[in-house]
C-alpha cells in the first residue's frame, strides 16, 4: 500500500481584481492565475495559479460597495468581485495580497 493521501480541502475566496471588464469576461468554471501588483514595486508576483473561478456575482454594484454609514455608495478600490475555490493557504495569500496591493487575473489554458 502506497502513502495515505490526503483530501485536498478547498474553501471560496472573494476576490476583489482591479479590472472590473475583466472579471466580466469570466465565466464559472474557468480557470486563472492570480497576480498582485503592490504600487511602487518593480514587479508584479503570482499568488496563486490554475485556481478556479466558482462564481462571478453579477449586480452587486461593481466597483464599489454600500456603505450606508458614508451616506450611500463609496468606492471599494475599483474593480469586481469573483469567487475562486482555492486551498485555504491560498486563500489567506490571496487576502493579503489584496489588501496590500491590486489584483488582476490571467485566463490559464491547457498546454
Amino acid at each position: 500500500p502506497g502513502p495515505e493521501r490526503r483530501a485536498v480541502r478547498l474553501v471560496s475566496a472573494p476576490v476583489r481584481i482591479a479590472d472590473a471588464a475583466t472579471v466580466g469576461l469570466l465565466r464559472p468554471g474557468d480557470r486563472v492565475d492570480v497576480i498582485a501588483a503592490v504600487e511602487g514595486d518593480a514587479e508584479a508576483r503570482v499568488v496563486a495559479r490554475d485556481v478556479r473561478v466558482a462564481e462571478v456575482p453579477r449586480g452587486a454594484g461593481v466597483g464599489k460597495t454600500l456603505f450606508p454609514e458614508a451616506g450611500g455608495l463609496a468606492g471599494a478600490g475599483s474593480g469586481a468581485l469573483v469567487v475562486l475555490s482555492v486551498e485555504r493557504e491560498t486563500a489567506a495569500a490571496l487576502a493579503g495580497a489584496g489588501a496590500s496591493g491590486r489584483l488582476a487575473v490571467a485566463v490559464s489554458y491547457a498546454e
